[in-house]
């Protein structure tokens, strides 16, 4: 089965200190919405994915921005609710931080870095991950004659609303240059998103030297954690991808 990669920035999501659980929306720099993908990244209705990973990106300051990385492979002691993962994340954020370049073991399965997207970006394509980001401008995610696995009802994916996507960057879609993915069964697949804000120009820079896939899931933009859970559906049902 083929991995699943997804990376999330908080722009303004605290890297040390502490997060203020009552609070998530507003004084812990919309923690909340990093909380909400961890949730729909990981975890079924009864249990979790074997094949996923996210990363935060924690880039509101003082100081460099950190990285918390969720491996669902070995992940233990996460709850699903937002005050469970966002307690998580607190307990990393005062502890220091692990030497440049480096990942240390938080506990079983969770681990922190320090760095910015761009590291994450770096580590992806040494590991040979395909990376998407979305772009609600790109073409759609689905190739065109892409069919849901069913004989009744909607078949072609071209003929449906999805429920939109998540607009990240700015650009024009061209469906004549996108061509089909083709990620082997035993490689990674990787999708970027944000937070509640665009990404600022050095994360769009970063993004176009690691990155010529863009994608889109419908004109309409949703919150990152419904993107997630939209593409989690179409890799599911196995729809062939553009």
């Amino acid at each position: 089965m083929i991995e699943r990669r997804f990376a999330i920035v908080g722009h303004r999501a605290p890297s040390k200190g502490k997060v203020n659980l009552n609070d998530l929306s507003g004084s812990s720099g919309r923690i909340d919405v990093l909380c909400r993908a961890v949730n729909t990244a990981l975890f079924l209705s009864h249990g979790m994915r074997k094949n996923t990973h996210i990363t935060l990106h924690l880039m509101g300051g003082p100081g460099m921005g950190r990285r918390i990385w969720f491996d669902s492979r070995s992940l233990r002691g996460i709850r699903v609710d937002e005050r469970s993962i966002a307690g998580q994340i607190s307990k990393i954020i005062q502890q220091r931080a692990p030497a440049i370049g480096q990942w240390e073991e938080f506990s079983q399965g969770l681990w922190h870095s320090p760095g910015e997207l761009l590291d994450t970006l770096k580590e992806w394509t040494d590991e040979g991950v395909e990376i998407i980001y979305l772009d609600a401008n790109a073409p759609t995610l689905w190739a065109d004659d892409a069919h849901l696995p069913s004989t009744n009802g909607i078949k072609n994916l071209g003929d449906m609303q999805l429920g939109g996507g998540v607009q990240l960057l700015g650009g024009e879609g061209n469906d004549e240059s996108a061509t089909e993915i083709d990620i082997p069964v035993d490689n990674s697949i990787g999708f970027i998103l944000s937070d509640d804000q665009l990404f600022n120009q050095s994360e769009i820079d970063s993004l176009s030297k690691y990155s010529n896939n863009s994608r889109s899931l419908g004109p309409t933009w949703i919150q990152g954690h419904s993107a997630i859970a939209v593409i989690h559906q179409l890799l599911d049902l196995g729809i062939k991808l553009r």
